[in-house]
């Protein structure tokens, strides 16, 4: 499936898990370019949020998979349930890794501002 396909099939919560994490990746790239103690105050708040809206996502998709579980009136098949759930995985896994490049960028910036 193409990646905007996939990205057309996901939830409202999601996309917004997505993007709000990778606010943190450009406001890392925005300091290793230009490292300003302004912008350095403004990545850890960032940070957060990019971290909150990963588990946020990550959440919500074990509640989808959860109540799909719930209002079926047969057994939902394993290979259902374990796609869900790796798709619910998917904001969780972003955000971390936008945070992990986000803050090498920082130490990068933190280089060049010293």
């Amino acid at each position: 499936m193409a990646f905007f396909g996939i990205l057309r099939q996901a939830g409202i919560v999601a996309l917004l898990s997505l993007i709000i994490a990778l606010l943190p990746l450009a406001a890392g790239i925005a300091y290793a370019v230009r490292p300003t103690e302004a912008r350095l105050a403004v990545m850890r708040p960032i940070s957060l949020a990019g971290m909150f809206a990963g588990v946020a996502g990550f959440l919500a998709g074990v509640i989808n998979v959860l109540r799909a579980m719930w209002t079926s009136d047969t057994p939902v098949p394993s290979g259902l349930l374990a796609a869900g759930l790796a798709e619910s995985i998917v904001p969780l896994f972003v955000a971390s890794g936008c945070l992990t490049v986000a803050w090498l960028c920082v130490a990068f910036g933190l280089r060049r501002h010293a």
